[in-house]
């Protein structure tokens, strides 16, 4: 009988893998959540609403994710530029150094990078964008460690390992060097959805109301919420939300309204709207809606929002298409627009750039990097250029 751990390993290793192996809808709406009480204090780091975004001049700074340990993979982390207008991108080097960087985040203040360092014997690296310094690596405590970001506030760093199923705090300093961790958490409740060996923490994000982290986990079918202590970098559970059995939770992605988000479901091919209590913390998963991806194999990977809070894009890994999506009731709607196919194989992760002008798919199978123009206006989506070759390309972070 296999041990726990070598149950854990397995699992982890089909997901790092995974990769590497050759018209309209019904609007469908959540309940708004109760607005908090007149005169409820707001949490001095939590975000403010997106200003209107500003056309960039170029070139400007994108940083690529890869994996270092799998043929084909890449040496580091990937360094280039991009235009804003015409979304052409221009490679520059690599940083060496970091291991298996297959997920990237940038500290608010746009000095310091962040990569995971997805193995075994998981680990986060900072990493300093002036002279591309790295600063230390600090271990998560977990195994294979696919997501991670920075608290808005700027002093703390979430990231979830797959592989163990759980969830890591670790403290930033004022030079952007990471400290010793101050939490971890495994996700021990509910027992794992059907087909999973175990947790699998996929996601770990600040709430906009800035005071609550939500931790997406695929092996419980559970989305969770913590209360983040922010003096001392530490967790308390103070809600879960179900999705129904095997749906497979990956990512959520949060309307800048505060009070709704939208779920991508990686095993049963679903996405849905879900509603946000920021008083609570409390999160309500709505009904599961199309990919768009038409049948057959896909696997839905992350939505990413307008900062006007108008259009919602979602990859699609198998039907290797952006599902387009009207954002409506004020975040509480999505209605599917349409499909585009991304010009790869395998999106693993999408990204707008800082002005919304462009939009950034990661191609794992395909080893490239789309771009596509957005229209404000209409949410169209527009190819801008030819493919950019990265080797196992799977996070492309525009700055």
């Amino acid at each position: 009988m296999d041990t726990e751990a070598e149950s854990r390993d397995r699992s982890w290793s089909r997901r790092r893998f995974v990769g590497a192996v050759a018209g309209a809808a019904a609007v469908v709406t959540v309940p708004t959540p109760v607005a908090p009480p007149a005169g409820s204090a707001t949490p001095a780091d939590a975000p403010r609403a997106a200003a209107p975004p500003r056309r960039q001049a170029g070139p400007r700074p994108l940083h690529l994710g890869t994996y270092t340990s799998v043929d084909g993979g890449g040496t580091g982390i990937g360094l280039a530029t991009y235009d804003p207008g015409t979304g052409r991108i221009t490679g520059s080097g690599t940083l060496t150094g970091v291991p298996d960087p297959s997920y990237l985040a940038v500290h608010p203040d746009g000095r310091t990078l962040y990569a995971v360092d997805e193995r075994q014997d998981g680990g986060v690296s900072a990493v300093r964008l002036a002279d591309r310094r790295i600063l230390g690596a600090r271990g998560t405590g977990g195994a294979g460690p696919c997501h991670l970001s920075v608290h808005p506030g700027g002093h703390w760093l979430l990231s979830a390992n797959y592989g163990s199923g759980s969830v890591a705090v670790h403290p930033i300093d004022a030079s952007g060097a990471l400290g010793e961790r101050t939490d971890l958490v495994t996700h021990s409740s509910p027992a794992p959805g059907p087909g999973q060996d175990g947790p699998h923490a996929h996601q770990f994000i600040t709430a906009p109301d800035g005071g609550h982290v939500l931790a997406v986990d695929l092996g419980t079918d559970t989305v969770y919420s913590y209360r983040l202590d922010q003096a001392k970098g530490t967790l308390t559970e103070v809600a879960q939300a179900h999705t129904r059995p095997g749906a497979g939770p990956r990512h959520l992605t949060f309307h800048p309204g505060g009070r709704h988000a939208y779920l991508a479901n990686e095993v049963d091919d679903t996405v849905a709207v879900c509603a946000y209590d920021p008083g609570t913390g409390r999160l309500t998963i709505g009904d599961p809606q199309s990919s768009g991806s038409g049948g057959g194999t896909n696997h839905p990977a992350q939505f990413a929002v307008t900062a006007d809070g108008g259009y919602a894009f979602l990859a699609n890994r198998g039907a290797n298409s952006i599902a387009r999506y009207a954002i409506e009731a004020d975040g509480a709607g999505l209605r599917l627009l349409g499909t585009v196919p991304v010009g790869g194989d395998f999106p693993r992760q999408i990204a707008l750039s800082p002005d919304g002008g462009l939009l950034f798919a990661a191609n794992q199978r395909s080893s490239t990097v789309t771009v596509f123009q957005v229209d404000p206006a209409s949410g169209e989506l527009r190819p801008a250029g030819e493919p950019f070759a990265s080797p196992v390309a799977v996070c492309a972070l525009p700055l």
